[in-house]
Parts: structure tokens; sequence; C-alpha cells
């Protein structure tokens, strides 16, 4: 005899401006069924949390393709983020991700949304920071709305690394320059209608202005984005998923012993153009 599924989704918010928590199990969320519900929340909380679903990398992979168009990882279906080269290759620019960054920016659209499962935790350290970047624009005095609105922004691996490396040889530099540039607008127009600031360790300059002057405004532009009614931080459990939209929040990890093998797998959505 078959038992029926008592399906278990409850919605609470973290803060004010950011961030919400589903409790759920997992048949629920696989089903799709809040797939609307978790696409507009999004939007409205920039992050959303999900305790300790255990998903295994196959439901990890078809949990995002009920919320979008799925982007596979270059290497997999999901990127194995952690410190241990063994397991990523690519672990030394991986150490970019202790500073406030967005996914994708080297990209004409930069992704929709990224979502993080946890597999191992760092015995210290280790926790995830994320600031709503829609609730910073919508705080911004009109008048400099006005002025930031229709600038646009290089952005570099170059200077993304440089966080990380701030003297590299003339080889490691012609590697990262080699990844060239992008640029794409400062102030993202969502087809919601909704604008959020597009920042972060890549945002090189600002087109046609000062160089100081320009890395003054994206300094500031940071910081006010990133005060504490805007911003949260989660503190992980093994099995726990967490998803962001990836164009209106910041989101970087905070330190932990690069020895220890934190591991999280990471699965993404294509990104929506801008919106003119």
């Amino acid at each position: 005899m078959s038992t029926l599924h008592a399906e278990r989704y409850e919605v609470r918010q973290i803060k004010p401006l950011i961030g919400a928590v589903v409790d759920s199990d997992k048949a629920t969320l696989l089903s799709g069924r809040h797939s609307a519900d978790i696409r507009g929340m999004l939007e409205d909380r920039g992050v959303i949390v999900f305790p300790q679903v255990h998903f295994t990398d196959e439901e990890q992979v078809e949990f995002t393709k009920t919320l979008g168009k799925w982007v596979p990882e270059m290497h997999g279906d999901v990127f194995k983020i952690s410190m241990d080269k063994a397991v990523n290759p690519q672990a030394d620019y991986t150490k970019g991700a202790f500073y406030w960054h967005i996914d994708g920016t080297m990209q004409q659209v930069p992704l929709f949304a990224s979502m993080l499962t946890c597999k191992k935790t760092a015995p210290v350290g280790g926790n995830t920071e994320f600031c709503n970047t829609y609730a910073a624009w919508d705080a911004l005095p009109d008048e400099e709305k006005a002025r930031l609105d229709g600038l646009r922004v290089v952005h570099s691996f170059v200077n993304a690394q440089l966080y990380v490396e701030p003297e590299p040889d003339l080889a490691l530099f012609e590697r990262w320059r080699a990844l060239g540039t992008n640029e794409l607008p400062l102030v993202w127009t969502h087809t919601s209608g909704r604008k959020s600031l597009v920042l972060g360790s890549t945002a090189d300059h600002i087109v046609g202005m000062d160089p100081i002057e320009s890395r003054h405004l994206l300094v500031r532009l940071r910081d006010w984005a990133t005060q504490e009614q805007f911003s949260l931080s989660h503190s992980w459990s093994v099995g726990d998923a967490v998803i962001w939209d990836n164009t209106g929040t910041m989101h970087r990890a905070m330190a932990y012993p690069l020895d220890c093998d934190r591991q999280m797998h990471r699965t993404k959505l294509e990104g929506e153009e801008a919106f003119a």
C-alpha cells in the first residue's frame, strides 16, 4: 500500500531587507511545485536558505533545473569548491571568493542565480556573507540614483586576483590579462523593472571616469551595499543548500584554515539580459 507524501514547506524571513529560510523536505523541493514562489522570493529576499536538505549532486542539478535554465560547469555537473587541488584544480583562483563578488561578471550576461550545498564545514570560520544590492539601490537618494544610472563598469579577472596576490610576477599577470575584460552596467535593470547594483572585486573601473575618482566611487558603493541592514552571514551545516539572486546580491566566504578541506558544491542558472 502506497503512503501519500505529506508536504512540508514553511517560509520565514531572516532579516527585514535580506534572506529567507525555507523549511522543506527534499521531495517537495524536487517536485517543482513551489518553483515560481522560490524565484519570486529570490528577487524579493536575495538569498534563500534550505537547511539540511542533503541533496546529492544529481538532486542538486534536478532542483536547479526546476528554477530555470541550468548551466553545466566546465568540468562536470557541479563545481566542487575546495582549497584542495586534488578536488579543485582551480583552488588558487578560488581564493578570490574571500572578497565581495558576484559570479559571472566576465560574461556579457552574469548568472541569474548560484546555489551552494555544504558537503564539509570548516572547523572554524567559513561562513558565507551576502548583501542585497536591490535593497542597497533602493535606499540611495534619488539624486544619486540619477547620477549612477547609465554608468558602465569594466570588469577584469586581473582586478579580482590582485586582491589575492598584489605583487604577481609578469608571467602570472599575463595569464590573468589573457582572460580579458568585460563591460557591464553599474545598475542592472531586471525584467521586473527592479534595479540593483553590480559591483564586486572584478569591478576594475568606471568607463570615462578619472581612475582615482572611479575607485573612490566603487569603494564607497561597496561599503554602502555591505552595511549591516543589507547583509547576512550564513553559518553552514552539512546538508544545507543556499541559493541567491546573483545580479541582486554580492557574496564572499569568510576566512577559514585552507588545509581543512571545507567543501561546497555549486550549480548555477543562466542569467537574464539587463532590461533597457
